[in-house]
């Protein structure tokens, strides 16, 4: 199979804000990760989190039409 219609894993890239007056935290999209074959990750950023941190997890994936599976 040619490399180019290989999958790569997926990853979504959050920050959280965390609010202390009422112990709630909101979760904020800020980028995109891909895997790469020797397991690390390219990580692509549209914001750069203010607290500096990054919660990285799987994307979910969706089907052709456009429903999380």
């Amino acid at each position: 199979m040619p490399e180019d219609s290989v999958k790569k894993e997926r990853f979504a890239v959050f920050t959280i804000r965390r609010y202390d007056n009422n112990n709630k935290s909101f979760w904020v999209r800020i980028g995109s990760a891909f895997k790469n074959k020797d397991g690390s990750l390219n990580v692509l950023l549209d914001a750069y989190p203010a607290n500096g941190e990054l919660h990285i997890r799987k994307a979910k994936q969706k089907d052709e039409h456009g429903e999380v599976i």
